[in-house]
Formats: structure tokens, sequence, C-alpha cells
């Protein structure tokens, strides 16, 4: 539909440069540049080395992700861009080069949330979000169960982790057997291979007295180093699938068990797993089997869509100008916290037609 807002995104919270082009719900392009290999030998990220490579890889991406969607950056009807949270130094990056391209084609600049995004991703595959949407947000940062009622202004967190996010969790664990970084396909890829009963580790915060949606996989991951380092103490072989499978399972349990009873809880009839290890196939397939079982209805977007990406900013921009949310000032700044109760970063001021005023100079070509 032609009259559907046509947005471009810019994600560059982490190690992603993502530029991704929606027009409503139709995703036309996801451009993405990976700095990961950058950072495999440090074994995790390193934020100076990421925001470099935002750098270099931001016009050539948005050149690319134009080229793909077929579109002229004169054709946009806004520009969004991730404004928090994630890595300060990278996210300048991306908020930088967001309101020099708003700024020359004097479009309208949306400063959103990464959290927020990563939830009305879904969109782009299943169609408009049910309200309320409960979404469990699952990343190297992040590992959150959230209840939306309208994804551009009321998100409400029900739970978070108190210590290690899941990704962060198969991250060090792959470091513990030597398998690489990033830990998370590394591990889902051994684990097909293993036995998820073969060695019992805990489930944190599953006790009745524990919050009942707040996540810890600390002490899942020392219990995990602990064992590995005994076997090699007594000089046997590790069992790296056994153990990848059996640490997977843990992680996987909690969250689906976790994800399951806030939709009981709260009366929602379906689940949206978003984030980077929603891409793991034992997550997928647990939380099919539970939410079946529950009567509850499970959206989970296609693994591409579950890693950073331009598209989920892109998606998140297209529904703040469908809503007419005001858009951000020019002063926005990147915020390395920004509470995923602030979808977006509106402007103080609700005439932005000032912004329009620029574009008479053609700064753009």
């Amino acid at each position: 539909m032609a009259d559907e807002p046509l947005v471009l995104g810019i994600e560059t919270s982490c190690d992603e440069t993502g530029v991704g082009i929606v027009r409503g719900t139709t995703l036309l392009a996801d451009a993405v540049a990976s700095s990961v290999d950058e950072h495999a030998r440090f074994g995790g990220v390193v934020p100076e080395v990421a925001s470099r490579a935002h750098l270099e890889a931001m016009v050539p991406t948005i050149q690319r992700a134009l080229k793909d969607a077929g579109v002229s950056a004169r054709d946009l009807d806004g520009i969004a861009v991730t404004a928090g949270p994630g890595l300060a130094g990278a996210l300048l990056v991306g908020v930088s080069a967001a309101k020099a391209y708003a700024y020359a084609l004097g479009k309208p600049l949306y400063g959103v949330n990464h959290l927020a995004s990563h939830i009305c991703v879904d969109q782009l595959e299943h169609g408009p979000l049910p309200e309320p949407t409960m979404a469990l947000l699952v990343s190297g940062g992040h590992s959150s169960l959230l209840l939306s009622s309208d994804i551009t202004s009321d998100v409400r967190p029900l739970g978070a982790t108190i210590d290690d996010a899941a990704g962060e969790a198969f991250d060090k664990i792959a470091r513990v057997l030597n398998l690489g970084f990033p830990g998370g396909p590394v591990i889902d890829r051994y684990a097909k291979e293993g036995d998820p009963k073969a060695i019992t580790f805990p489930r944190g915060l599953t006790g009745p007295r524990d919050p009942a949606y707040d996540f810890s996989f600390s002490g899942l991951k020392t219990s995990v180093a602990r064992w590995i380092e005994a076997k090699r103490a007594a000089g046997e072989e590790v069992p790296v699938r056994d153990v990848s499978a059996s640490f997977q399972e843990a992680v996987v349990d909690v969250l689906t068990r976790k994800a399951v009873r806030a939709c009981k809880d709260e009366g929602v009839d379906h689940l949206m797993i978003g984030g980077g290890v929603a891409a793991n196939s034992r997550l997928r397939a647990l939380a099919a089997e539970r939410c079946e079982a529950a009567g509850i209805r499970l959206r989970v977007p296609r693994p591409k869509l579950c890693t950073d990406n331009g598209a989920m900013v892109a998606a998140l921009g297209a529904e703040m100008v469908a809503r007419n949310r005001v858009p951000s000032d020019w002063d926005l700044s990147a915020d390395s916290s920004l509470p995923v109760t602030d979808p977006h970063v509106p402007g103080h001021s609700h005439d932005h037609d000032h912004v329009h005023e620029v574009s008479k100079e053609n700064l753009y070509s």
C-alpha cells in the first residue's frame, strides 16, 4: 500500500550495523554489516572496535538497503534509529548518522528503544501485534518479560535478569568449553548431538519464594564451569555435547516456564519471543511445546529477524509514523541505559514543520 509509511531504520547498539527499510508492516530491505569476526579473538564485543566498524559500514550499508528496497532516500517518510539501550559509543554512531540523514532529507527523526524494536519486528512476519502483547526477549544483554498494550507508548516490564543475561551465559560457557565466540549458535549445534538429561544443572530463581518473572543465570554458569573444571582436574574428557545440551536445557526450561506462567497470570493467550537467543532451536521447540499445552499462541520471527537488525528499528519507526507519535528533537542523544518503559524518545515540541523546511535546500544528493 503506497499510503503506508516508508521508514528507514538504523541499528548500532552492539556489533551489528543494521539498516532496514519497511513500508507499513512489509519488509523491503534488511542490510547488515557485522563486525563479529573482529571481536572473536577477544572472546567478546570490544566497544571501541564496534564503534569504529559502525562508522566505516554506515554509509555503504544505507546505500545497499536503499538499492535493495528499490526506493530513493527522498521517498522516505521518516528515519528511525536505536537511541538505547546498548553500547554508548556504538549508539552514538547510529544516532549521529540518523540525525544527519533526517536533517539533510527534511524528514522526521525517531529515536526508538532497542527492546521495543525487538518486539515490533514480529509484525513484519506475522502481521499486527495483538494488544496487549506478552514478549519474552532474550539476547546477549537482556532477558526480559514485557507486557505491552501499545508498542509505541506503553511497555511494562514484568521481570528481567538480575545478573547474566541468557546470551551472555551462552558466550561464557562456550568460552570455558573452548568453542569460540559467539557462543549461542555453536552450543546450539553441539547440543543437538548431546543428551539434555545427562547432567542436572540448577534452574535459577525457580523456588516458591523466588521472584516469579525474574531470571538469574550466574549460578548456572558457575555450576557448569565448575563441573567442567572438575572433569579436567580428574584428567577426564569433557563430554562437550552433553554439557552443551544439559546447559542449554537448563536455560530454556526456565525461560519458557516463566513466560508461560506470565501469560496465564496476565490472561494473555499468546506469547512473542524475540532477541538473539530466540534463534536457538531448542528454545523455539520447547516454547512451542509448552505454549500448545497451555493453549497459548506462539509468535517467533525467523532467526534472521531475531538477532539485531535495522528492520526491527524501521518496523517500530513505521508504527510511530502511522500512529502520529511526536518525532524526536535534533538534540536527540544516545542513552546506553534507556528504560524499556520509553519505547521512543519524543521531542519537546509538537511543531515539527521546521524539519521539512530543510528539504527545500536539497541538501541530500
